[in-house]
């Protein structure tokens, strides 16, 4: 569910980067600077916004990881 979930969440960011920077480019007369400008900011807010997650998600299901682990046995130690 997360990666879907981040996967969606990229698509915004580039897609509203996009269509704001169309916008802005349309108002301003200014044709591909505003559009490349705020794409190509999204491009570190997307990667930065996924490791993010990644880490959260992770970090929850550590947990869970550590209580499935059983001691194993004392080490007996041979008799010579």
């Amino acid at each position: 569910m997360t990666v879907v979930w981040v996967a969606g969440l990229t698509l915004f960011i580039i897609f509203a980067a996009l269509f704001a920077g169309l916008w802005l480019d349309k108002i301003l007369n200014s044709k591909p600077l505003f559009t490349i400008v705020l794409v190509l900011i999204s491009i570190p807010v997307t990667l930065f916004l996924t490791v993010r997650i990644v880490r959260t998600t992770s970090a929850r299901i550590q947990p869970a990881i550590k209580k499935e682990i059983t001691e194993e046995e004392p080490h007996r130690g041979e008799d010579s």
